[in-house]
């Protein structure tokens, strides 16, 4: 039964990641679900930028038409210059969707009716090696994840956490966030954060290569040169049939092009 069974090795750029992980978080069966029936709150986030573009060509049946000003879809970001933030006047306004439309509700007000049969995805900026991500501030009061938690893990929402293999850090996350904070840093190459370990449904590129077809995937090597800078290698398994088209998937995902934002504010 296993000898149909064979391997390839892909790699993905960050940006490649994050077209890839956005296709895994759209097939999830809890946001198929609260697309039809529910809410899907889709916060800040670049990657989650590619989750929105995913979802609404899903819906269009246009498989191309629809694009999302990914430059202003952020919050904070992490540039060479550090620690960063898109100016407020700069960032366009959360996705929320309901039974699959997109909403004029404001975020605090669809975070008030969250039940728990809806959906709630925020990206991370870390992920550790017992799985647990963690989000960093640089709001005084938590940002968007520090009001929206509480009732996400109250009501039991469906907490999706998209996140590239390249965040993973060799620490606990849970230990980080003991030792850093805001009001903690005495100097900073952009602005001073805090880190907040968050539990959830976390997809990486592995999740989503299973998800999409795949036995199992793992990562073989990552970093990268002459544009591959953050890259993942990854071994992926399964049957010739299912191989051959997430070797295609990929093939149509390579080349996308770099993450920018429009603008960004890097206190020092």
């Amino acid at each position: 039964m296993t000898k149909d069974k064979r391997k390839i090795v892909i790699t993905l750029t960050p940006s490649e990641s994050k077209r890839l992980i956005a296709k895994g978080v759209k097939n999830l069966e809890a946001v198929q679900r609260a697309l039809k029936h529910g809410t899907v709150i889709i916060t800040l986030g670049t990657t989650n930028a590619y989750v929105i573009e995913e979802i609404l060509n899903d819906a269009s049946g246009s498989g191309s038409g629809e694009k999302i000003d990914k430059q202003r879809y952020a919050a904070g970001v992490i540039t060479d210059r550090g620690t960063c933030i898109v100016p407020k006047e700069e960032r366009v306004k959360e996705v929320i969707l309901k039974n699959g439309k997109i909403s004029d509700e404001s975020t605090e007000e669809a975070i008030k009716n969250l039940s728990a049969e809806d959906v709630f995805i925020k990206g991370a900026n870390a992920l550790d090696a017992n799985g647990t991500a963690g989000i960093l501030m640089a709001n005084l009061y938590g940002g968007t994840v520090g009001s929206a938690l509480g009732t996400v893990m109250a009501r039991g929402v469906h907490f999706i956490i998209p996140v590239g293999i390249e965040k993973t850090i060799p620490y606990s996350i849970t230990e980080a966030a003991t030792r850093v904070g805001i009001e903690k840093c005495y100097k900073t190459l952009g602005w001073p954060v805090g880190l907040m370990p968050v539990h959830g449904k976390v997809i990486t590129e592995i999740e989503a290569l299973k998800i999409l077809g795949a036995d199992d995937a793992f990562p073989v090597g990552a970093g990268g040169v002459d544009g591959g800078e953050g890259s993942v290698v990854i071994c992926v398994e399964g049957s010739i049939e299912k191989l051959d088209e997430l070797m295609t998937l990929v093939t149509q995902i390579k080349g996308e092009a770099p993450v920018k934002v429009v603008s960004t504010d890097c206190k020092s």
